[in-house]
């Protein structure tokens, strides 16, 4: 009997740790979610879409503002959601009044039947614009809402940044914001670090490799360069994502937030609709990326990296170049373009929101 004790003790313990191992495997460790864009007239409604992320295992979702159709499609479906203030709303924010209202109509209202993981107060917002001097009381107000509401600990409040805050990006240990960006960001960052809270980065190579195509190669950009093509205090950078998020990550140090987690909130390839742009391309990077970003960057290994893929759809209202059409990992008739993984077991076609343009990421190819 004392045998066989120890034996199922062994035989739990061994089980445990294989239960552990597999976690670790599953691509879902990679924490990647979708973003859910909307701005096309083909698009199938909230109720089919938010089934298609639970058929095919997609268990986080950036929406880009408070849709009530889409809320009330995602009560019960166990995803997580990184929920978008609108740019347009910013102003509204800034009054503490309006932002208890917005957070009880939109979260409260919906909570916890809706799964909320992030606000994000405002998307790629320009620091020279006139929207700029309502981030700040915007992204406070909305903090303070949610912790009035008690949920400071399980929804967190931030802001999506693109990378054109960034000065100097190479080599990635010499990241640093571009100095009239300081003024405007490092309060935000600041409250974000008190908060223990991740910025949120928009971050596409696509651009800077298609903005640059003499510096950078097309394999850095993709995740297939076969060796490192930069090499900087003793990392090897072998594609350009990880690059960029190291000079982010340099960048923060620099303005005294070095411990700032980074989320990215964004990140896709066009698989149409201009330079560099094929299914083929959009396919390569999606998977790759996929893969990748359970393992961290050079600055920071053996860190999985939350992930948002942009887009679920082509949108075919998206403004701006032909390529802003073509990011979806979905035709609007929901067939799939591309094999891609998400866990659970099964496989499913994906392809190959706006527009960043991404700095230029000098490489040595």
């Amino acid at each position: 009997m004392q045998t066989m004790a120890i034996f199922s003790t062994s035989m739990a313990a061994m089980l445990l740790l294989l239960g552990l191992f597999a976690a670790n495997l599953d691509p879902t460790a990679a924490q990647i979610g979708v973003c859910y864009g909307m701005l096309g007239n083909n698009l199938p409604n909230s109720w089919e879409v938010i089934q298609l992320y639970k058929s095919n295992n997609i268990r986080r979702l950036r929406l880009y503002d408070p849709n009530q159709q889409a809320l009330q499609a995602l009560r019960g479906s166990n995803i997580e959601v990184m929920l978008g203030v609108p740019n347009d709303q910013l102003q509204n924010l800034a009054d503490p009044s309006k932002a208890r209202s917005w957070v009880q109509s939109n979260v409260v209202a919906y909570w916890p039947s809706v799964r909320f993981r992030y606000i994000a107060v405002g998307n790629e917002v320009p620091h020279s614009s006139w929207l700029a001097q309502f981030v700040l009381p915007a992204l406070v107000n909305v903090f303070n809402a949610v912790r009035s509401a008690g949920l400071e600990s399980q929804i967190k409040v931030s802001i999506a940044i693109d990378m054109t805050l960034i000065g100097v990006s190479y080599p990635p240990s010499a990241g640093a914001f571009h100095g009239d960006v300081r003024s405007y960001l490092d309060p935000i960052i600041g409250h974000l670090a008190w908060a223990r809270t991740p910025l949120l980065a928009n971050i596409y190579t696509y651009f800077s490799y298609s903005g640059n195509p003499r510096d950078i190669s097309l394999p850095y950009a993709l995740f297939t360069s076969p060796s490192p093509v930069v090499w900087d205090q003793g990392r090897g950078y072998q594609n350009l994502f990880d690059a960029m998020l190291d000079s982010l990550y340099s960048a923060l140090e620099k303005a005294g937030q070095g411990g700032l987690e980074v989320v990215v909130s964004e990140s896709g390839w066009p698989s149409a609709g201009g330079f560099g742009t094929s299914i083929d391309n959009a396919a390569t990077y999606l998977s790759n990326l996929i893969r990748h970003v359970q393992g961290g960057t050079p600055k920071r290994p053996g860190k999985a990296i939350e992930t948002y893929l942009f887009a679920l759809f082509d949108e075919n209202s998206k403004p701006g170049p032909e390529l802003e059409r073509h990011f979806g990992l979905f035709s609007p008739n929901k067939q799939p373009k591309y094999q891609l993984h998400f866990g659970g077991g099964r496989y499913w076609d994906i392809a190959s929101e706006e527009y960043n343009g991404t700095f230029p990421l000098k490489s040595d190819m």
